[in-house]
């Protein structure tokens, strides 16, 4: 078919578009050839005319159909351009969030710049042993397949990882070196994983900086070879380095940073150990702040250097090198502060004592005065002489920068030496696989140098790469038988000798070099007249002559000429180089010393590196011209041997490509900018790739693929038996041109389009019959429904007609009753408005006569009221008028007395007067006096005469004094009777006062009485109204309580089922996690002891090598050492011959990792103890809360009480677990251990026993209050229990139904009241005297501890006397113990003689219960001792009589005559009697050389397990613990070494855990504990051991089932393991729901059945298999069911997984074919009754996965329905699932991006793991529920085929 047949209407093609690079249209009518214009209609709605071109007239390209959008290799696609290539990408990276797609031997790997969760060990596991196309486009699958290569051709392999600086080529190398050391099993043997990964901080550090494209760019390229040995394990690792970057030491463009290395040591320069380094702030170096950006956002450089550091001491890079490496950093940046100044032009100095430089000569250990020297001037030589000049500034800046980069390269060549050192292995490698890490096509706007050796390497590897693709394709063809045509594909081989041919650009460059006076310019007139017009692939820029432009394979590029001479030399100065070798510091010398060699090229092979950036100017000690040759070799020439090399590498391995592209230059997580993708998809090849797919036949089909996929295009004429002819004449039929296919031997190859066209014929033959299909279902459909409509019609009709006859016969009906309603109505009317009329006439009589009586009763009664108040009022005026006299009269009297005591008072005051005259004259007179006695001398005369009328005065001023007092008396008593008169009026006025105060107030009462008895009558009507209205809603309140209690009591009852549910089921899962803990434990130890056994077997090898003509011991005589040896004295000594001593130094370390596993053990059991304390606390503090409640929700508290009680059995169960737990760790601990260790005087075992004794003690003390406890709890629970102090609801509503006043209600409410304040008193009371028994009781219990620790002592003491002994103490201990009681409760019912009376009765029953207990103990003794004397001198009597009458040689056959001759068949005791001696033959014969094929067929199951038990028998009826210990661990010893040998074998594996099991069953079963009794007969009970129990050993054999069972699911998951995904997924079981889709270069595992291809089937008949051999062995049913249960388990979860990881598997026919298998899963259970074995359960995520597949992905509705469907999966898988799903048809639509946001958005709240993949290695904890038989021993016969005949039945 022609390819401009397609262009027909609404046809999509893709168009340029300067922005989206291409953009879809779609045509809007046919194209015809010689139109020159096409109409197009765009995809945002605008039509287009696209004009062709006239020259090519070449059409857009067409755009795949939708069902090939988004596949996992883009050779897939029917048409194969850019366009389709780049939407690909685009569409699987934006909308599906998948950043690997294949492109036929290539990976593309787009850089999300976000973690994903596909890197994990599970995806590794998912991805080993898978072929590449398989799977889902991975990393993974690139490493699977080099590393499955190379195991399978013996050739080695190389990854080409490249891309730009950013696109993640560094991360993709480090997770294929990941894969590789996790599937070669190396990872926990060796550490070179860790040292190679250790190895990336290291070299990023120093090799990585920033740019303006990345953050962390590798300036430089490596190739790590990861070597392998014979057995394909990792031994060691080898890396080169190509092409490092030294000019950014010395400079940085505009925000790019120095190596990181300096920015970690500036950030850390504060550090002690860095003091010396004398460093500060990036910013103050020259080296470092030139690019202006000197800290990264996000990264913290401190943290960086602690990284850097760990990693140097993991591939052992010692301190002092450390601290070497350092100064020589450090050196460098101070070596950069150097400055120089200008002493002329052509000569510089440097200021005197300059402190960088003195810094530098300082770390360096160099002369300060050589150096500066040597930095200022330099040494010429000539023929004749040499002489020293001086250089300018500029000159000197230079070679300063050039040592500085110097130093620094070579200090990068020793760190890779050192590296690789770390990573050597001293064993012989057998391959490798090389990951090659090198930097992808650059182009700048300034390209230099090292731009040019990076394309020129990128040229190099774009030839091998197509050159590789060519073969392969050519090798695909002649394998097929096509005829091979030449595929014109682009060949960059010119490019190649433009550059390094002779003449070319790198000749020209070195020749340069050599002259004298060569300068960049005259280099690049050289190029101009050497390639310009003579080569295409060369050219130069109109605007400059100091340029080239090369023509690379990506795109053209220009190249600035300057600097390349300068950088190609790499010119240092030699006297510079010999200042640095004569240093102090012994490491710098160290640096330089492969400068002294004379170094080829090639020789970088030995060291595993090529270096590239060493120096040519450099010294040596060998022949002058040799050096002077090497000194020639310039880093160009270098470079282009180093790559010669790695091609030559490369060319020897298969290579495997991983093209690494960056989707934004902004590192945006999941963001597609296509311009800049486009470019990388060029500049890698990937195109190329395509084109060269698209020139030849991309498409190829097998024949049955074909067929299945375009069976609908065939007639059934057509479809032939033989499937090859039959696509033949369909293909000549369908497609006229022949050369648009091919017919290859198994496959048909296809031109580009045509299967784009067969799809199209496909599409329309299934929409036409689509069309068909629908037209006669919708024709049918409706001819049902007008069927159904006019039946309906006829229904209706006659229901019609019969209602209206029936309501016309109504309506004469209701017409007749209406007549006689109206008649009877009216008089009804009538009559009633008379009786109302007659009633309110006789109302208004009524009211009115009232209202006339009640008139005349007021008036009577305020006239008597008048006559009352009369009488009042008068009394009270004739009162007041008597007053008011009275009051005058007194007060008359007062004025009177007062005017006459006025008048006395004048009086008084006038003679008051005289005498204060007469006083102030005295005072005159002393005055006088005074002076006078200052002129006594003068004066004596008068004075006497003075004195005498002195004395005269003062006698009558003596009696007027007298005088005046007496009258101040009398004048003070007439005061105070006038006071006392005016008290009483005033007395008399504050009573009329009081009076009037009365009155008024008596008035303000009546008016407030009258008041406030109408407020009262208004207030009562209304309290009667609300109460009415108060009533009626307490009633509807009443109710809706009710109504509210019994929902909530249904609510709160289905609550706490929930509630006991989930609970009970984490209780279950807890359980099951711990015994999974304890299961892994036990299987990581039995791991550890076959590796012990293997390196015992491999240094027994090694010490004792066997000599020539010598021969080896039997391996099968040694005993190995096994953890469940119970050894004794007497084993001890009869096992040391038997057994090699090992040196205690070789067993002390495995028996520490046991003692340290076991002290973690012990830790979490203490924790897990810890939280069972505080859960059973707060479980009594939730009753203490809850008890306050009970009284509102009876019914509630019986089910919380069960649920209480429920919770703390369980608690007790699983305390009581971890008790057993503990008790058998520290027995295994005291049996397996070494001796050496498990002395009594080591101290681990001192320490650990002592941790293991107190923890145990410690549980039984928890115990202990776990019971006083619950009890206590249980009676204070019956104890307050709610009393009815109310009525019931009924009563309380009926009575107040039949409250009819409304006084009874509010005294019912006000009582109601105060019965809840009651209660509320009664309830605190409760609370409170129960906080004080909880007080008492923990009380009590602190005592019983303390005196079970007492207890405890005393019974640890007396388990260390002698039996005899032993029985006093007790009986003394106990005597002491009832003394101490009985004086306690002595002291305790001191006040209450009856208690007292009472508790000695009882002690005193006790004490004769032990009196009769010690009695009946004692006659068993004695009875016991006299048996063991009779049974020991009849046994001494019969082997002395044997000795004396049967010869030696018939010792051995005797025993077995009397078991053969029996004369009665009950003498058999069911007990098998052997030989010591004939021990090891008896394992043998039984265990080790069992053939369980034939035991299963012919005899009872579990046989040996009832022999071994028989024997076990005979030697407890014997009393000999040696043989039965022996036996026992000869048994356990035996097993383990058939599983060992044999441990592959599914039937051996099933056998012995069947046997294992049962012989567990037997010593539960006969070991006399009544638990286990209860199920035998009273003959089996009479079997029961007697002399030892072996509980001990009941926990050894079951931790060997655990581990037979774990081997047992190891073998079923190999086994099933490759059926799975076949039979699960790829299979069609419904033929033809799934059509295959078109695929690519890497084909997928046909879904259509060949021979050898797993289908369902296989998988039911494995299973089928599984059952009944499981069956024969007599394995237990629960057993079974827990087999079945984990090979379910194994399917659903590696079916799942790889449904996750395959997006062809996505679809919704896929979906349908999954729950059909899974049907057929569930069909098996069901047939063999093991639907209840939880199997059914396990495949549940994978029946919710399928169901995802085939619901509705549209609306919110459908995204609820899948949250709520979907709860087995994780949000990560049901995003996951959603994102892969993929059409198989057109008629499917894709799950939009907004859909699965929505998804998204409604499950982020849901806490599940965010681990993609289901864990597949999971094994479900193992238990074995005991499993009594019903088989009598002494009926088992043995068979002679076991070859037992040397025992004997008894």
């Amino acid at each position: 078919m022609a390819a401009s047949e397609l262009y027909t209407k609404f046809a999509r093609v893709w168009i340029p578009d300067p922005e989206e690079v291409w953009k879809s249209a779609e045509l809007l009518k046919d194209y015809k050839p010689g139109d020159k214009v096409l109409l197009l209609h765009l995809e945002e709605g605008k039509d287009l005319e696209y004009r062709l071109d006239p020259k090519t007239k070449e059409l857009p390209h067409l755009r795949n159909p939708d069902i090939l959008v988004g596949e996992n290799d883009l050779t897939a696609l029917s048409y194969l351009h850019e366009p389709a290539v780049l939407h690909n990408l685009r569409v699987r990276f934006i909308d599906s969030k998948l950043i690997y797609t294949y492109c036929g031997i290539v990976l593309v790997a787009i850089n999300p710049y976000e973690q994903l969760p596909i890197y994990g060990e599970d995806i590794i596991n998912a991805y080993s042993g898978q072929n590449m196309g398989d799977m889902d486009p991975h990393i993974f699958a690139v490493a699977e397949e080099a590393y499955k290569q190379m195991a399978r051709d013996e050739r080695n392999q190389s990854i080409i990882v490249s891309g730009e600086s950013g696109a993640g080529k560094t991360v993709s190398a480090k997770y294929a070196m990941r894969y590789f050391a996790t599937v070669s099993g190396s990872a926990s043997e060796a550490n070179v994983e860790e040292k190679v990964l250790a190895s990336n901080p290291i070299m990023e550090s120093i090799g990585n900086a920033k740019t303006t494209r990345n953050d962390n760019s590798s300036r430089f390229g490596k190739y790590i070879e990861i070597g392998f040995d014979k057995r394909y394990r990792i031994i060691g690792a080898n890396m080169r380095t190509y092409l490092l970057e030294k000019s950014r030491v010395v400079f940085q463009a505009e925000e790019e940073r120095n190596y990181h290395i300096f920015y970690q040591l500036c950030a850390s320069a504060n550090l002690p150990e860095f003091k010396m380094l004398r460093l500060g702030n990036a910013n103050n170096f020259h080296y470092t702040k030139q690019g202006g950006s000197p800290v990264i956002e996000g990264v913290d450089d401190t943290k960086e250097m602690a990284h850097t550091r760990q990693a140097c001491t993991l591939l052992g890079i010692s301190e002092s090198y450390q601290m070497g490496i350092f100064r020589i950093l450090a050196g460098i940046l101070h070596l950069g502060n150097v400055a120089f100044t200008s002493r002329d032009s052509d000569s510089c100095t440097i200021p005197p004592k300059h402190e960088p430089l003195s810094i530098f000569c300082d770390l360096m250990g160099v002369d300060y005065e050589e150096m500066c020297h040597w930095l200022c001037h330099r040494k010429l030589a000539t023929t004749t002489e040499t002489y020293i000049k001086p250089i300018s500034k500029l000159q000197a800046t230079n070679a300063r920068d050039a040592l500085a980069k110097h130093i620094y390269a070579k200090l990068f060549n020793w760190i890779v030496d050192h590296v690789n050192q770390a990573l050597h292995s001293a064993v012989k490698q057998h391959s490798f696989i090389g990951v090659l890490d090198i930097y992808g096509f650059e182009t700048f706007e300034i390209n230099s140098f090292e731009q040019f050796c990076i394309n020129y390497a990128n040229e190099k590897l774009q030839q091998q790469f197509n050159m590789h693709v060519f073969k392969l394709e050519q090798e695909e063809y002649m394998k097929e038988q096509i005829p091979w045509t030449l595929i014109d594909f682009y060949d960059n081989q010119p490019c190649i000798n433009l550059i390094e041919s002779k003449l070319g650009i790198l000749d020209l460059l070195d020749e340069e070099c050599k002259m004298p006076k060569g300068t960049d310019d005259t280099w690049a007139q050289k190029l101009y007249n050497t390639h310009l017009n003579k080569c295409a692939l060369f050219e130069k820029p109109r605007l400059s002559n100091k340029a080239f432009i090369i023509q690379h394979f990506a795109d053209k590029v220009e190249y600035q000429c300057e600097g390349f001479l300068e950088k190609n030399k790499d010119t240092v100065f030699e006297e510079q180089i010999k200042v640095l070798k004569s240093s102090k510091f012994k490491m710098l010398p160290e640096l330089f010393q492969d400068d002294e060699k004379a170094i080829s090229p090639t020789s970088a092979t030995s060291s595993g590196r090529t270096p590239l950036t060493r120096t040519p100017a450099k010294l040596t000690k060998g022949r002058p011209g040799q050096t002077a040759k090497e000194h020639k070799k310039t880093v160009g020439h270098q470079f282009r041997n180093s790559l010669h090399l790695l091609m030559e590498t490369l060319n020897a391995t298969t290579p495997h490509y991983v093209r690494c592209i960056k989707p934004n230059d902004f590192k945006f997580p999941f963001t597609f900018d296509e311009k800049r993708a486009v470019q990388q998809l060029r500049a890698c090849g990937v195109l190329e790739t395509i084109r060269i797919s698209a020139a030849g036949f991309p498409s190829r089909w097998t024949y049955q693929e074909f067929f299945s996929r375009y069976r609908v295009l065939m007639k059934q004429k057509d479809v032939l038996s033989d499937r090859k002819q039959t696509c033949k004449n369909v293909l000549e039929k369908l497609i006229a041109d022949k050369d648009k296919y091919q017919f290859g031997k198994t496959k048909i190859f296809f031109r580009a389009g045509q299967v784009a066209y067969l799809e199209k014929l496909r599409a329309d033959k299934l929409r036409a019959a689509c069309i068909r299909i629908q037209k006669t279902i919708r024709g049918w459909l409706l001819r049902k429904k007008y069927l159904r409509m006019r039946k309906a019609a006829i229904i209706v009709q006659r229901y019609v007609r019969g209602y209206q006859a029936r309501c016309y016969a109504k309506f004469l009906r209701r017409t007749k009753a209406a007549t006689i309603i109206q008649k009877y109505w009216r008089m009804y009317i009538v009559r009633r408005r008379y009786k109302i009329k007659r009633m309110a006439t006789i109302v208004l009589q009524s009211y009115l006569r009232g209202y006339l009586a009640r008139n005349r009763y007021h008036k009577m009664l305020r006239e008597h009221k008048a006559v009352i108040i009369q009488k009042w009022v008068r009394g009270w005026l004739a009162r007041t008028y008597y007053r008011r006299s009275m009051h005058a009269i007194i007060y008359l009297q007062c004025c009177f007395r007062r005017m006459m005591a006025k008048r006395e008072l004048k009086k008084l005051k006038i003679e008051a007067r005289s005498v204060e005259r007469y006083k102030k004259l005295h005072i005159g007179m002393e005055n006088k006096i005074m002076q006078l006695q200052r002129k006594v001398d003068e004066q004596n005369k008068d004075y006497k005469c003075l004195m005498e009328k002195l004395t005269n005065l003062e006698g009558i001023y003596t009696s007027e004094t007298e005088k005046l007092r007496s009258d101040l008396e009398r004048l003070q008593l007439s005061e105070e009777e006038a006071k006392i008169a005016t008290g009483r009026v005033l007395s008399l006025q504050e009573e009329i006062a009081k009076l009037r105060k009365d009155l008024e107030q008596t008035q303000s009462e009546k008016k407030s009485i009258e008041e406030r008895a109408d407020r009262y009558k208004q207030e009562t009507e209304q309290l009667v109204s609300n109460l009415k209205e108060e009533n009626t809603l307490l009633k509807q309140e009443k109710e809706a309580l009710n109504h509210l209690i019994v929902e909530q009591a249904k609510e709160m009852t289905e609550t706490m089922e929930k509630k006991l549910v989930e609970e009970t089921k984490q209780l279950e899962l807890d359980l099951n996690d711990e015994r999974l803990r304890y299961q892994n434990l036990l299987n990581e130890f039995s791991r550890l002891e076959e590796r012990y056994d293997d390196l015992k077997e491999e240094m027994t090898l090694m010490v004792n090598v066997p000599k020539p003509g010598h021969k080896r011991t039997d391996s099968t005589h040694s005993s190995n050492e096994s953890e469940y040896t119970f050894s004794s004295e007497i084993a001890e000594t009869e096992d040391m011959p038997l057994r090699t001593e090992e040196p205690s130094e070789k067993k002390v370390p495995l028996d520490m990792s046991l003692f340290l596993k076991l002290q973690k053990r012990v830790t979490e059991l203490e924790q897990e103890k810890q939280v069972m304390q505080d859960e059973l606390d707060r479980k009594e503090e939730q009753v203490l809360r809850s008890k306050a409640k009970e009284e509102e929700r009876p019914q509630i508290r019986g089910a919380e009480l069960e649920y209480e009680s429920l919770k703390r059995q369980e608690l007790e169960s699983e305390n009581k677990k971890l008790k057993n737990e503990l008790n058998e760790l520290r027995k295994a601990l005291s049996e397996k251990s070494a001796p050496e260790v498990t002395a009594p005087g080591a101290p681990a075992y001192r320490v650990l026993m002592e941790q293991l004794t107190s923890v145990s003690e410690e549980l039984d003390v928890r115990k202990e209050e776990v019971l006083i406890l619950r009890s206590q709890l249980v009676s204070q629970k019956e104890a307050i229990q709610p009393k009815n102090t109310m009525t019931d609801s009924t009563i309380l509503l009926e009575d107040v139904q039949k409250m009819k006043d409304k006084g009874e209600i509010a005294q019912a409410y006000i009582g109601l009241k105060e019965t809840n304040r009651l209660l509320e008193s009664q309830l605190q009371s409760q609370k409170r005297s129960h906080e004080n028994e909880a007080e008492a009781l923990r009380g009590e219990i602190q005592s019983l501890k303390e005196e079970n620790n007492r207890q405890q002592q005393l019974l640890a003491q007396n388990l260390q006397l002698p039996p005899e002994a032993r029985i006093e103490a007790s009986l003394q201990h106990e005597i002491t113990r009832l003394t101490n009681e009985n004086l306690y409760f002595e002291e305790l019912y001191a006040d209450d003689p009856k208690k007292y009376q009472s508790y000695r009765i009882s002690l005193y029953k006790r004490m004769i219960d032990l009196m009769e207990q010690l009695e009946k103990q004692d006659k068993t003794v004695r009875k016991l001792k006299k048996q063991l004397k009779v049974f020991a001198k009849k046994i001494g009597e019969l082997e002395v009589g044997q000795m004396e009458n049967i010869s030696p040689g018939q010792i051995i056959d005797e025993p077995i005559r009397p078991v053969n001759i029996p004369r009665k068949e009950k003498d058999f005791q069911g007990m098998l009697e052997y030989k010591k001696e004939d021990e090891q033959k008896l394992v043998k014969n039984l265990i080790l050389e069992l053939k369980p094929r034939g035991v299963a067929v012919n005899l009872i199951p579990g046989l040996p397990a009832y022999i071994l038990f028989m024997c076990v028998r005979h030697a407890d009826y014997l009393n000999d613990d040696q043989k039965v210990r022996s036996l026992l661990t000869s048994t356990i010893n035996s097993i383990k070494k058939v599983l060992k040998k044999r441990g592959d074998d599914f039937e051996t594996v099933s056998f012995w855990l069947s046997n294992t099991c049962r012989f567990l069953h037997c010593l539960k079963q006969y070991s006399g504990e009544e638990g286990f009794m209860k199920h035998n007969t009273s003959r089996q009970n009479e079997h029961c051991l007697t002399n030892f129990d072996l509980a001990e050993y009941r926990q050894v054999l079951s931790d060997l089932a655990i581990q037979i069972y774990q081997q047992l699911v190891r073998v079923l998951e190999n086994i099933l393991q490759p059926m799975i995904v076949s039979g699960m997924l790829e299979h069609e079981t419904i033929q033809g729901v799934s059509g295959v889709k078109p695929t690519g270069l890497r084909k997928r595992t046909s879904s259509i059945a060949d021979e050898g291809t797993y289908t369902l089937d296989s998988i039911l008949r494995q299973l089928n298999s599984f059952h009944s051999v499981m069956c024969q062995h007599g394995m237990d049913p629960e057993l079974i069911k827990q087999v079945v249960k984990q090979m379910f388990y194994i399917v659903g979860a590696i079916t799942l997984n790889n449904l996750l990881l395959r997006k062809d598997m996505c679809s919704w026919s896929k979906g349908m074919q999954i729950r059909y298998n899974v049907s057929q899963l569930e069909e098996w259970l069901r047939d063999k009754n093991l639907m209840n074995s939880g199997a059914k359960e396990t495949l549940e995520p994978l029946i919710q996965a399928a169901q995802l597949l085939q619901v509705k992905k549209k609306t919110d509705d459908d995204a609820e329905a899948i949250c709520s469907m979907c709860s087995a999966l994780t949000t990560a898988q049901i995003v996951k699932v959603l994102n892969l799903y993929t059409p198989v048809n057109e008629f499917e639509e894709r799950v939009s991006v907004s859909f699965i946001r929505t998804i998204q958005m409604r499950l982020r709240d849901r806490k599940d793991s965010p681990q993609l993949l289901m864990d597949a290695k999971h094994i479900f904890p193992v238990t074995f529920p005991f499993n009594p038989s019903s088989l009598a021993l002494e009926t088992i016969q043995i068979p002679a085929s076991l070859g037992l005949g040397f025992i004997s039945r008894v």
